[in-house]
C-alpha cells in the first residue's frame, strides 16, 4: 500500500510490512521510472533541466508529464505496476541483515493518507499495518538515535482556502506517521549507499557535521530561549525533545537550522579521495543517498538504475556512468531554482494574506536576530516575516503592519512592543 499526503496522486512508493520471527521483512516497491525515459531522449533532457517537481498551493510543476507521473508511472492501487522492488530482512532491534533489489510486478492494494494511518493508530484498536509502522519507526529512529543522526521537524506551512474563498496560511506539525514513514526511505537510501561504496560506483547524498562553533552558537541560543541543551546529550536527541508549539522551542529548532547546511552530492569514483564528510549524511549519522522518489526528483532515476545493475551483478550501462558525474551540478541548480519558486509562493500568499489586516498589530516570536534584523513567526496567521529590533530570540513582540506590496511579494512591519524573554539566572542572551 502506499502512504503519502491525502491529495497525492503521484506515487513513488508502496510498502508491505511484514513479522518475521522476532524481527520483520519489509517490501519496499519504488516506481520504476528509468523504464519510461530513454538516455538521450527528449525527456531524459527536460527532465535534467528542471531537476524536481514544484508543488505550488494551485498546481504542480512536474518533473515529468503527467501521464506517467499520475498515472502509467504512479503506483495507483487496483493495478500492475513495474517496479524496483527491495527486499529487507531486519532483526528485533530493526537493523538490517539481508538486503535485496530487483525489478517486479506489484499490485498496491490501497492508498492510504498520513491522516488515515494516525487516526487508526490513535484508536483503540489499530490494524496490523499501523502497528508494525510504528514499531518499525520507532525502533529505527532509535538506532538514528545511537548513530547520533538528528531530525530538523520544522512545522510546515500549507496554504488553503476556506468557504468564503479567502486565502489561509497554517502552520501544521508533522504527524509521527510522517516520521515512522520516513525512516522506510532513510532505510533504502543508507543500504543503497553501502552498495555504491562497497562497488565504487553510484552517488551519495551528503551533509558535513556541524563545526564546534556552529554547535557552540546554538547551545548558547538554546541557553537563551530557556531550554538549555544537557550536556552528554546528543543534539539529534535534544532536537527530538523540543515541542515546536512553545515559541520559544520552535524558535530553537529554526536556530538548529544552522547545524543542517551544506548538503550536497558526491559522485562515484569520486575525484577526491573518501574522507568520512564525503561519504557521510551527518543528519542521518551515515552513508545515504536518495533512492525513493524518480517521479519528483531527477538523482533517483539515475540511482535506481545503478543499484539494480550493481545488486544483480551486471555492469552499469555507459550512458548511466556517464550521468552520475553531471548529476551534483544538475541538481544544486535545480535545488537553488526550486527554492527560490516556493519562497515567492510562500511570500505571496502571505502578502495577500495580510492585505485586509493593513495597520492591524500582531503577536510575534523572535526567532533570530542578526545585527538588528529579526526573523518573526506571528502567531495568527503563521507567517513569518522580518522586522527591526534589537529583541533577542524568544522575545514575544506585538508588530504593526504597515505595508504589503503584492507586485514585490512583501510585508513590512515595525515593532509595536516587547516583553523580555524567559532567560535563565545566570545566562545571557544568544549573541
Amino acid at each position: 500500500m502506499t502512504i503519502d499526503p491525502a491529495s497525492s496522486t503521484d506515487l513513488d512508493q508502496a510498502v508491505l510490512l511484514e513479522r518475521a520471527g522476532s524481527g520483520y521483512r519489509v517490501h519496499y516497491a519504488i516506481a520504476d521510472v528509468p523504464s519510461f525515459v530513454s538516455l538521450g531522449g527528449a525527456l531524459d533532457r527536460v527532465t535534467r533541466e528542471r531537476g524536481q517537481t514544484v508543488y505550488l498551493p494551485s498546481r504542480r510543476l512536474g518533473l515529468h508529464p503527467d501521464c506517467i507521473a499520475e498515472d502509467a508511472g504512479s503506483l495507483l492501487p487496483g493495478v500492475d505496476r513495474w517496479a524496483f522492488v527491495f527486499l529487507f530482512d531486519l532483526d528485533e532491534s530493526g537493523e538490517v541483515t539481508h538486503f535485496d533489489l530487483k525489478r517486479g510486478i506489484v499490485r498496491s492494494t490501497a492508498k492510504l493518507s498520513y491522516d488515515q494511518v494516525q487516526q487508526e493508530l490513535d484508536s483503540a484498536s489499530p490494524g496490523e499495518f499501523a502497528v508494525l509502522l510504528k514499531e518499525f519507526g520507532e525502533k529505527r529512529i532509535a538506532l538514528e538515535q545511537k548513530r547520533g543522526g538528528a531530525s530538523l521537524n520544522l512545522p510546515e506551512q500549507e496554504v488553503s482556502v476556506d468557504d468564503a474563498g479567502r486565502l489561509r496560511l497554517v502552520s501544521r506539525a508533522p504527524l509521527a506517521t510522517e516520521g515512522y514513514n520516513a525512516q522506510i526511505s532513510l532505510m533504502t537510501g543508507m543500504e543503497t549507499a553501502k552498495l555504491f561504496l562497497a562497488h565504487g560506483v553510484g552517488l551519495l547524498r551528503t551533509m558535513p557535521a556541524p563545526d564546534a562553533d556552529a554547535l557552540a552558537q546554538f547551545r548558547q541560543r538554546a541557553l537563551a530561549l530557556g531550554h538549555p541543551w544537557p550536556e552528554g546529550q546528543s543534539y539529534g536527541q535534544f532536537l527530538r525533545e523540543l515541542d515546536t508549539s512553545d515559541p520559544r522551542q520552535l524558535a530553537i529548532m529554526h536556530a538548529a537550522g544552522s547545524l543542517f547546511r551544506g548538503a550536497g552530492y558526491t559522485a562515484l569514483p569520486s575525484a577526491e579521495p573518501l574522507t568520512p564528510e564525503l561519504m557521510t549524511q551527518a543528519a542521518l549519522g551515515a552513508p545515504y543517498t536518495h533512492t525513493t522518489a524518480p517521479l519528483r526528483r531527477l538523482v533517483d532515476r539515475f540511482v535506481l538504475t545503478t543499484a539494480e545493475c550493481l545488486a544483480q551483478g551486471r555492469e552499469v550501462p555507459p550512458g548511466i556512468l556517464e550521468a552520475l558525474p553531471l548529476l551534483p551540478g544538475l541538481m544544486k541548480a535545480s535545488d537553488q531554482k526550486a527554492g527560490k519558486i516556493e519562497r515567492a509562493v510562500l511570500d505571496l500568499a502571505e502578502a495577500a494574506i495580510l492585505q485586509p489586516r493593513l495597520g492591524e498589530s500582531f503577536t510575534a516570536q523572535v526567532l533570530s536576530n542578526d545585527k538588528g534584523k529579526a526573523a518573526i513567526q506571528l502567531t495568527d496567521p503563521a507567517v513569518t516575516a522580518r522586522v527591526s529590533t534589537q529583541a533577542a530570540p524568544g522575545t514575544a513582540l506585538t508588530v504593526t503592519l504597515t505595508g504589503v506590496d503584492l507586485a514585490k511579494r512583501t510585508v513590512t512591519f515595525e515593532e509595536a512592543g516587547a516583553s523580555d524573554p524567559l532567560i535563565p539566572a545566570g545566562s545571557a542572551p544568544a549573541q
